[in-house]
């Protein structure tokens, strides 16, 4: 196969995502959360596999005709926020003005952080939070903490999108990667474990993706607040 079009591939991989988040959106209507998150996992990984694959063939140079860029970037607010924050607002787990409240937050700021051009960091990591919600609110429906709980998060993880905080990407940054990589492929793991038992509260998916979660999400201001250690020249 030629390198061309081995690029068109990944495009057509990419494009998938866009069949997958079809799927999540007609079980999530039908209220099937557990259905609907197991095709967001799919994506995930869809999305996770894509990136390093558009490098390796050079999809700008071998196929430029498509803009990859720009169809990740809508496929991930499908799967990665309006999806995910229907949701949350559907399921019951935030009722009232504070349901309301969660999906105005989460759809607006996420799609102003979507087209900010400052969001990657010189280390291939995002400055604030890069609008993860299928993550956030995937472990929400299997811990189902209260709903104070559930509305702190949403506000804090929002306004987190417009700091200096940084958020590693598994894949892409190389510090502690030899960690982080295995933690994000445990993290798919528990999820998709999760959704295959409907979020049954007695599951150990649901400690393990508590705890890789934590990791994904502190990761990167750990980073910032220990400095990389410097070899001294002889």
């Amino acid at each position: 196969m030629q390198m061309r079009h081995k690029a068109l591939s990944v495009h057509l991989l990419t494009a998938t995502g866009a069949v997958l988040a079809m799927l999540a959106m007609l079980a999530a209507v039908q209220a099937d959360w557990a259905l609907m998150f197991l095709w967001l996992v799919v994506a995930f990984v869809v999305d996770g596999i894509d990136g390093p694959l558009a490098r390796r063939y050079d999809v700008k140079k071998n196929w430029p005709a498509y803009d990859g860029v720009l169809m990740d970037l809508i496929i991930d607010y499908l799967t990665y926020v309006f999806i995910p924050a229907f949701a949350l607002f559907q399921s019951g787990l935030l009722s009232g003005w504070t349901g309301w409240f969660a999906i105005i937050v989460i759809v607006f700021t996420s799609v102003v952080y979507f087209a900010d051009t400052r969001m990657k960091t010189r280390d291939n990591s995002f400055a604030g939070f890069p609008g993860c919600w299928n993550m956030v609110i995937l472990v929400l429906f299997a811990v189902k903490p209260h709903w104070t709980i559930i509305l702190l998060i949403v506000t804090a993880l929002s306004a987190a999108m417009f700091t200096n905080i940084k958020f590693i990407h598994p894949v892409r940054t190389k510090r502690w990667q030899a960690i982080s990589l295995p933690v994000a492929l445990a993290w798919v793991l528990f999820a998709g474990w999760a959704a295959v038992v409907d979020f049954h509260p007695e599951s150990w998916a649901n400690w393990g993706l508590v705890l890789t979660s934590a990791w994904l999400l502190v990761a990167g201001g750990a980073q910032q607040m220990i400095p990389v250690r410097r070899r001294r020249r002889p």
